[in-house]
């Protein structure tokens, strides 16, 4: 078997499971709320992480210039997930795996305004085309039913592409020098530290102890195996072939959720919505496009 083709199976399960992550968290929503969701999947994931970073002998050596950076990421991160889980109790799976895709564009847009990065005519009519999908997803059809009450999920679902584009431009802008998976450890403890005051009360406590074993299920997955699993075989796709190979592998994440929402959740499934899901997918492959 060829040795590159023979890896792409990591970035494939990664964006797989990811996929099936936002329908874990609905989920995980008919039982906790969105706060008790992101502080139990930190940590696990710290759980996990700490497991891997003693097996791999890691130092945990402290840097203090890069906690300070990383505890900026974990204040994006910690906006970005509430935001994010917050969102998908209003809307429905398979719209969020779409927009979510959107994301690299307004990477592009925030990089041109803020560090004067140029944007093509190709990347602008990419931009253009993107948001057309997304206004035809979120709309139906109907333009004028866009309107910041009937579609608040969307809206939020949006935002935590604004807070996730942030969070990829500030950690592409430092240097840190803690190895990916020291970084993702600290940054899971930060972010646990930031919610646990909001999270940790009577009435959430009673919550997770009264979890059904399909809510545990859901947020077990969400906490090892998208937190934990998938972004060690990321990270190591990432070191064995070349970051535009790899990130190829996300468009595949919002068909995963489509399909798997339709499957799992009886998510109705229309031409209409793959179609709008399609166009935004075009406008971001041609965002990426230099």
């Amino acid at each position: 078997m060829n040795t590159r083709s023979s890896h792409y199976w990591k970035p494939l399960f990664a964006v797989t499971v990811w996929g099936f992550s936002f329908i874990a968290t609905k989920h995980a929503l008919e039982e906790v709320s969105p706060a008790v969701i992101v502080f139990i999947r930190q940590i696990l994931g710290i759980i996990f992480l700490t497991i891997v970073a003693v097996s791999r002998k890691k130092k945990f050596s402290l840097n203090v210039r890069d906690h300070s950076w990383i505890f900026v990421l974990a204040i994006i991160a910690c906006a970005h997930l509430w935001i994010q889980v917050t969102g998908l109790q209003w809307t429905s799976a398979s719209n969020t795996g779409w927009i979510i895709g959107i994301t690299p564009v307004f990477m592009a847009i925030l990089s041109f305004t803020f560090f004067k990065e140029k944007i093509s005519s190709l990347q602008t009519t990419g931009i253009a085309v993107a948001f057309a999908g997304l206004l035809l997803l979120v709309s139906k059809g109907d333009l004028s039913s866009v309107d910041l009450i009937s579609n608040k999920g969307d809206l939020l679902i949006v935002a935590s592409c604004v807070t996730w584009a942030i969070y990829s431009l500030v950690s592409k802008k430092i240097t840190l020098h803690y190895s990916p998976t020291l970084t993702t450890l600290f940054l899971f403890v930060f972010v646990a530290i930031l919610i646990a005051p909001f999270t940790i009360n009577q009435k959430n406590i009673e919550a997770v102890m009264n979890l059904s074993a399909g809510g545990w299920f859901a947020i077990l997955f969400l906490g090892i195996i998208c937190s934990g699993v998938a972004y060690l075989l990321w990270a190591q796709s990432l070191s064995e072939m070349s970051a535009s190979r790899v990130g190829a592998f996300l468009y595949i994440e919002p068909f995963v959720t489509f399909f798997g929402a339709w499957l799992l959740l009886n998510e109705q499934i229309t031409l209409f919505t793959l179609l709008s899901g399609l166009i935004i997918i075009g406008g971001v492959i041609l965002v990426n496009r230099k």
